[in-house]
């Protein structure tokens, strides 16, 4: 019996954070992704630090909802009924470590931020690039 290959999936990752730059970093992610017929993966990350008040669930909760509200903007006016399957977590950490581990549980066909996000863990853009071997596009 003859098995016909399936094409694997195409994926490309989207790091934002909420800023101008970031809604163009996906409104170019979804044109890339409708031409490869790709998957978005759209990621935000933040950092947790803890409050003088010392209640980091608070914190934690109160970041994550904020942003849930800022993504339904974004999906009403960029993404809904754009022919383009995506998905959007919300995780805390730094950004290059974030991509990293998503880069190594999936198999991505390119990246694509603002380049103005901050990685914060002192890994510069290059470095990132070298270790993923994957494509990026900045937007300025």
């Amino acid at each position: 019996m003859l098995e016909t290959l399936r094409p694997e999936r195409k994926t490309i990752l989207c790091s934002i954070d909420f800023s101008e730059s970031s809604v163009q970093a996906i409104e170019w992610s979804l044109t890339l992704a409708q031409c490869m017929r790709a998957h978005l993966s759209i990621r935000y990350a933040y950092r947790l630090v803890q409050s003088r008040s010392g209640d980091v669930f608070h914190l934690k909760r109160s970041i994550e909802d904020e942003a849930r509200k800022k993504f339904l903007h974004i999906e009403h006016d960029h993404l809904i009924g754009k022919g383009v399957a995506y998905d959007f977590e919300i995780e805390v950490g730094f950004v290059s470590n974030l991509i990293g581990a998503h880069a190594k549980k999936n198999k991505l066909n390119m990246i694509i931020m603002d380049k103005h996000v901050n990685t914060h863990s002192g890994e510069t853009f290059e470095e990132l690039m070298n270790s993923l071997r994957v494509p990026m596009l900045l937007i300025p």
